[in-house]
């Protein structure tokens, strides 16, 4: 049985994947302290040398396989404006936020630029970028490698919100009670409030 390079880049990157997801989710459960990272010691290289190889074969799929499954032209604009709407905000909230601390390592509180409508903007736009992605390529390989990516995003701020509460106390739970986790009702009234004050100056 041959096994091509799409099926040997989906078998690496779907291993890769779960043992990240495995790993994040211990975390959660309080089995091991895997993640969030916190330091760079080892488990700081495991978790971005599995993330980096899950990268690199979501790519690799979406290059080999671009476009077999045929999906609609409305489907790949969608998925063209969802990646640059995610990739905008991205770019805005790791500025705000600063490299270190979006490799994971410890840092300040950050409650503003995006992070007054979302704790969590750089998932939120990642989670545009990886559901755009799927779409503009129209891969099938990629669907379970989007998938994972997806998993991580959503699974994240479980395993992160205790870490900061131990950090930064009252002023994380006061922060948590007023902004939603990605986004929300919360979201837009904040949005509106500043609107109406422009208007209102």
């Amino acid at each position: 049985m041959t096994v091509s390079l799409s099926e040997a880049l989906l078998g690496v990157g779907v291993a890769a994947g779960i043992v990240n997801l495995v790993g994040i989710w211990s975390s959660i459960s309080g089995v091991t302290s895997y993640y969030p990272l916190g330091e760079k010691n080892r488990w700081f290289h495991v978790f971005w040398g599995l993330t980096h190889t899950l990268n690199g074969t979501l790519l690799g799929v979406g290059v080999l396989q671009f476009g077999t499954l045929e999906l609609p032209s409305w489907l790949f604009a969608f998925g063209a404006a969802a990646t640059i709407v995610g990739t905008v905000v991205v770019l805005i909230s790791t500025f705000d936020l600063g490299m270190e601390q979006t490799q994971g390592l410890e840092g300040e509180l950050q409650t503003n630029g995006l992070y007054r409508y979302s704790r969590n903007p750089q998932y939120v736009g990642y989670i545009l970028t990886t559901v755009g992605y799927g779409l503009i390529v129209g891969s099938p390989f990629a669907i379970p490698l989007c998938g994972l990516y997806l998993a991580w995003w959503f699974s994240f701020p479980l395993a992160e919100e205790p870490w900061l509460r131990e950090r930064y106390g009252a002023d994380y739970e006061r922060y948590l009670k007023r902004v939603p986790r990605f986004v929300g009702v919360r979201t837009v009234q904040t949005l509106l409030n500043q609107w109406d004050g422009r208007w209102a100056n």
